[in-house]
């Protein structure tokens, strides 16, 4: 029997040629991939904001427990305000 009529007959096709015959297939498998990239952005996005947040909590607690560069922090930008031209 034919390799073809033998495929013809089971109905089933390598993956490899199915994916060559049939534009669709790769669509599909494309839109797939585009989800995952959403879904992946999402998840960049939570944890960006997660570590934003840490960051910010972490400058504040720094903030608290070290006054004296604080206050020379400030005394620099009182500094680069006062000289600063408009």
């Amino acid at each position: 029997m034919p390799d073809g009529a033998q495929r013809k007959r089971d109905g089933a096709d390598p993956p490899g040629l199915r994916d060559a015959r049939d534009p669709r297939d790769t669509q599909d498998v494309q839109d797939a991939r585009d989800t995952d990239a959403q879904e992946t952005d999402a998840q960049r996005r939570r944890r960006r904001a997660q570590f934003l947040r840490e960051l910010h909590e972490a400058k504040a607690l720094r903030d608290r427990v070290q006054p004296r560069r604080v206050k020379a922090a400030r005394m620099r930008q009182a500094m680069r305000m006062r000289t600063f031209r408009w």
